[in-house]
């Protein structure tokens, strides 16, 4: 799945994208710099999409960065759960490369609009 998300963000949008393996990876990269863009999964190793929201909107540095949330898990509960967290988008797994791409295009391009 990483290699797939990879692979789409990177050809659709030439972004330089960086992967974490588990969100335990995920938060020791977080201090390296600000990024751009998050995509978490629910369910990654050590610690899960989720926990890894709540970290990021506690963070001083990473409050504002986009987060798309993508899960096996598309409950309506689910959902909402994630974006209470403060994702900024989910998308349910299976999903084509261009619906990652046009959902990262759109939260990109509205935080550009809002600098």
């Amino acid at each position: 799945m990483r290699a797939f998300v990879r692979a789409s963000l990177e050809a659709d949008l030439g972004a330089d994208v960086d992967e974490a393996k588990s969100g335990f990876e995920a938060l020791r990269m977080l201090p390296r710099e600000a990024w751009g863009l998050v995509v978490v999964d629910v369910n990654m190793p050590d610690i899960n999409g989720l926990e890894l929201i709540s970290f990021l909107r506690k963070s001083e540095r990473h409050r504002n960065t986009p987060v798309i949330l993508i899960s096996t898990e598309a409950s309506a509960r689910d959902q909402q759960r994630g974006l209470e967290l403060g994702a900024d988008a989910f998308l349910a797994k299976p999903f084509a490369p261009e619906a990652l791409s046009a959902l990262a295009k759109g939260i990109l391009s509205r935080g550009e609009a809002g600098q």
